[in-house]
């Protein structure tokens, strides 16, 4: 299978033209500059947000992987719209023109707006967002199914939790940090679902063969929840300081959150949401549809994180 992947040096990127590779698949990787693969191989560099790819590159592809796009930097609502959406819909126009047989688009769970209750959100569950990433991807959705319901091209939007793998950024990067340092614990709030980031490669690399015509629009977790407080301990153990630990009350991690806030010029509250808010998903509907099972759980892969590998990105 010849396999076009943008985004390719990215974080879920880098991963997914590994794992295509093992399979023996023929890779494409494209780069907004043009960096190399971890393992050297050179990336083409395209920047979507002012040309599409050369014909040539499509000509002969069975998939096109579209990884690339902004996330988790402050934009102008404008770039969110310019790359997240338009590149979107035109790269997979491209595809289409080109004879591609299968599109698939990484969106996000953000793309399904807020949610309300503790109940874990099923893809049906969504409202139109108001941050202009999740309304990107929203609007990126709602423009792939309209113009693609009845093209041969079988197109399949993806939408994962927070994907964790061995190089932590984020709120997990936080953790990590105050797991090393023994600094008490956050108390046991809210719950959120995650996906592992060789699980989603996993999924991705397989769904050619597993999907039928149309478009499909899945969610995508390891099925677990998880509350900071789980997250913190597994982390202390896999730093070889297992145990409870001491606890610090909500509101020191208010203050610490709120400091943060200011540190990464973030709204406030953003960072304590992140860290004590529930935001759970089901993934029920992709496990019905395809045969792909999770094989990871934060558990498994927290020795990754914390070991050496495990370094703070």
């Amino acid at each position: 299978m010849k396999a076009l992947v943008t985004g390719a040096t990215g974080f879920i990127g880098r991963e997914l033209c590994r794992q295509l590779t093992l399979r023996e698949d023929t890779v494409l990787p494209l780069s907004c500059r043009g960096e190399p693969l971890a393992d050297g191989r050179a990336t083409t560099a395209v920047d979507l947000r002012q040309a599409l790819p050369e014909p040539s590159l499509l000509s002969g592809v069975d998939v096109v992987y579209h990884l690339a796009g902004i996330a988790h930097q402050r934009a102008a609502p404008a770039a969110y719209t310019e790359l997240n959406e338009r590149a979107t819909l035109a790269l997979a126009a491209a595809a289409e023109a080109a004879g591609v047989s299968c599109f698939v688009f990484l969106s996000s769970v953000k793309a399904m707006g807020a949610g309300s209750g503790s109940a874990p959100r099923a893809e049906q569950d969504a409202v139109p967002p108001e941050d202009p990433y999740g309304r990107s991807k929203w609007e990126a959705e709602c423009g792939l199914r309209r113009r693609f319901a009845r093209s041969a091209m079988r197109v399949v939007i993806l939408r994962p939790a927070l994907v964790y793998g061995p190089e932590p950024k984020g709120n997990l990067r936080l953790l990590l940090w105050a797991a090393r340092l023994g600094l008490p614990g956050p108390p046991i709030a809210g719950g959120r679902s995650m996906v592992g980031v060789a699980d989603l490669a996993a999924l991705m690399s397989c769904l050619p063969e597993q999907v039928d015509a149309g478009v499909h629009s899945w969610i995508v977790t390891d099925g677990q929840s998880y509350t900071t407080a789980q997250l913190y301990q597994l982390l202390r153990a896999a730093l070889g300081r297992p145990g409870p630990g001491r606890q610090a009350p909500l509101w020191c991690w208010r203050l610490l959150a709120r400091i943060l806030d200011g540190v990464s010029r973030q709204p406030a509250g953003s960072s304590f949401d992140k860290l004590f808010a529930t935001e759970l998903y089901c993934n029920a509907a992709l496990l019905a549809a395809t045969r792909w099972r999770p094989q990871q759980s934060l558990a498994t892969v927290a020795g990754e994180l914390a070991g050496p590998r495990g370094r703070a990105g």
